[in-house]
């Protein structure tokens, strides 16, 4: 069984509370039984895979890749992870290139395998780098269970550490940061955006995001977020709306169920 991260509380509270008790949570959890027997194994038999279809071949395998990049749900989904491996990253066409997701990109980019010569799984030490991804999201994963929102908080201040670190456009960035769920929806709830918004084209959806980070966030440009204040005051801005909007939806529940309980009791009768 794994060590279950200690989260009593959500919101800002909690997340105050989980970054100062992070290191010892992350060693705690790290040490768990399943984690150690799942990156060892990795570690240890990652170097003997040469292709998409030994990896997808191998579950215990594609469990910890798939799990490096928050895609542990398609562990089930070999066709397509093969496909997304197989394509690489190169064309246009590449499956990777055609999905929503942009995680996908980072996984087939990762390993490697369309790239000519051998794939970074030969590589010393690639082991090593995907099984420490693997331990990091998992950790995510479990204090998502505990609390969805703080897990949302910790996923947008790692991958916007990455993305930062990224040689493209500032439009490119912010596609990328579009196209990755889970930090789309922090963008979305820092800034007030409905769900509907991800109906609009998406060059529209880039001139929103631009404008009102730069409106309500005062985020002008992406590059600010390097400066880890400003990325704190960031997630914190999500984390206070997003408490918000949950009081929201308790109240509304609430007004209903009292609505609800003081109808009369018998009515509809005759």
């Amino acid at each position: 069984m794994n060590f279950q991260p200690l989260v009593p509380v959500g919101g800002l509270p909690g997340w105050v509370l989980l970054n100062k008790t992070m290191d010892r949570q992350t060693e705690l959890f790290n040490q768990s039984p399943a984690i150690v027997r799942d990156t060892d194994y990795f570690e240890q038999n990652i170097g003997n895979v040469r292709s998409a279809e030994d990896l997808v071949s191998d579950r215990r395998l594609l469990q910890v890749a798939l799990g490096a990049f928050g895609l542990g749900d398609d562990l089930n989904s070999r066709a397509l992870i093969k496909r997304v491996l197989e394509d690489g990253t190169s064309e246009p066409g590449a499956l990777a290139n055609r999905l929503a997701d942009e995680r996908y990109t980072k996984l087939s980019d990762a390993f490697g395998f369309a790239e000519p010569g051998l794939p970074r799984t030969a590589l010393a030490g690639f082991g090593r780098e995907i099984a420490d991804r693997y331990r990091s999201l998992e950790f995510e994963v479990a204090v998502g269970e505990q609390d969805e929102s703080l897990r949302l908080a910790m996923n947008a201040r790692r991958e916007l550490s990455e993305i930062l670190q990224t040689d493209v456009s500032e439009d490119a960035k912010w596609f990328t940061i579009m196209g990755i769920p889970p930090l789309r929806k922090v963008f979305e709830t820092a800034l007030g955006l409905p769900s509907s918004f991800a109906q609009l084209d998406i060059d529209r959806q880039l001139e929103e995001f631009k404008e009102l980070a730069s409106d309500k966030l005062g985020i002008d440009t992406l590059s600010v977020l390097n400066d880890d204040e400003v990325k704190e005051d960031f997630i914190r801005q999500f984390l206070l709306r997003d408490q918000i909007a949950s009081f929201q939806v308790q109240s509304s529940n609430a007004i209903a169920l009292t609505l609800l309980q003081s109808a009369p009791s018998n009515f509809g009768t005759v």
